[in-house]
């Protein structure tokens, strides 16, 4: 189609040419060269080029100040359109900072830095030129949904990918097998969440079905986990978090700050209380034969605890298990604050969770834990408590609580 825009062909001055700069965008993205573009919109070559690389239409626009777009804020437009990649690339010219620019579109500066480094254009010598021509077409490109798979594309990766998945090396395993295998083939390199997802989506026709099993989790589909921060309060009393403990806890430097869990028996149905003194890693057990709800246990904590002196009753550490959901009412009966680790934070209660791993020579998992009595569960804690333990110096807990008391 040969039209021209201007008719009048002498020059203008400093005259904004905005119609004439958007027809010779839309000529340039239909494929049109520099040369054939700038005849049909009836301007100079040179002026083109000015555009096509980001730069003002005439000398007298380049001398004045630069010209500040007004843009939307980004929560407006969610992509960034062709008026804002010009403006960007005729402020690198000028030798702008990327917080000015993206000040000037109203847009975060990690956009316009990102922005910058997905769509620009690398030349010789390690330099690199911002065109927004270029940079438009790139976007578009990219914008066509659903885009091909890397695993689908590529048969090698296919098979190697499966090949490991059948000797059950896990996703991440494999991300880094193909990178250490494979370091100048960029084409087989993946990032974990691509397996999962050639796995897990239905349809795909990337990875076989069944070599889902051979993942650790067994799962054949991806199961969705709620974030942190979206958590309901699990109980009706408020939770005290282990980010609220006293200081004095941390450096077990103070006695009479306990760490406590269950242990669970064969099909859930039965279970032992454990808790553990940090500073000396005295070990108390709990006798809960026919139930471990939070009543049961509500009861065998403040039982267990009155047999202390004050002094060793300072605080209880416990996760977030349904069992201490009566954890008011026992600290108004034993005047014991508790707190609660984090979601998934075992690792807080690391003298418990050590203690219940010492426990499992005793009580192996899958075994009814109702059978054992209570004089049975104190000869168990007596022999940990008889043992010496390299943490305190070869003491065993018993002896370096009884310098506690006789102190």
């Amino acid at each position: 189609m040969d039209f021209e825009i201007r008719k009048v062909r002498t020059a203008q001055g400093p005259v904004k040419l905005s119609r004439e700069r958007a027809a010779y965008s839309r000529l340039m993205q239909q494929g049109h060269s520099n040369a054939e573009a700038c005849r049909i919109v009836g301007i100079d070559a040179r002026t083109g080029r000015k555009w096509l690389h980001g730069r003002s239409a005439d000398r007298q626009q380049k001398a004045a100040p630069p010209i500040r777009m007004v843009v939307p804020p980004s929560g407006v437009f969610r992509h960034l359109s062709e008026d804002e990649r010009i403006h960007i690339a005729d402020r690198l010219r000028e030798k702008a900072t990327v917080r000015a620019i993206a000040a000037e579109l109203g847009r975060s500066p990690s956009t316009v830095s990102r922005e910058i480094r997905r769509n620009r254009t690398d030349g010789t010598r390690g330099q690199w030129h911002y065109r927004p021509h270029a940079a438009q077409a790139r976007a578009d490109a990219r914008r066509p949904r659903p885009k091909p798979r890397k695993i689908l594309q590529n048969p090698g990766l296919r098979d190697a990918v499966q090949a490991m998945l059948d000797e059950k090396w896990s996703p991440e395993q494999i991300c880094q097998a193909l990178r250490a295998q494979f370091p100048d083939r960029p084409e087989m390199h993946v990032v974990h969440e691509t397996v999962y997802q050639a796995l897990y989506i239905q349809g795909r026709g990337q990875l076989r079905r069944e070599l889902a099993d051979a993942l650790r989790s067994g799962r054949a589909r991806r199961r969705p986990q709620r974030q942190a921060n979206a958590r309901q309060p699990r109980f009706s009393a408020p939770m005290v978090m282990i980010s609220d403990r006293p200081a004095e806890v941390e450096d077990r430097a103070v006695p009479g700050h306990w760490e406590g869990d269950l242990i669970i028996g064969k099909d859930g149905k039965s279970a032992i209380g454990t808790l553990v003194e940090r500073a000396t890693r005295y070990v108390m057990l709990l006798h809960l034969p026919g139930d471990h709800g939070a009543e049961a246990v509500r009861d065998a904590l403040a039982a267990t605890v009155q047999i202390l002196p004050a002094h060793l009753t300072r605080s209880l550490t416990w996760d977030q298990g349904s069992e201490m959901a009566r954890h008011g009412e026992f600290t108004l009966a034993t005047d014991i604050p508790v707190y609660f680790c984090d979601p998934a934070s075992p690792w807080q209660r690391g003298s418990n969770e050590n203690t219940n791993g010492l426990l499992r020579q005793y009580f192996p998992k899958g075994t009814d834990l109702s059978v054992h009595s209570p004089e049975h569960l104190v000869a168990v804690a007596d022999q940990l408590n008889r043992r010496p333990r390299k943490t305190l110096g070869w003491e065993t807990p018993a002896e370096r609580l009884h310098k506690l008391l006789a102190a």
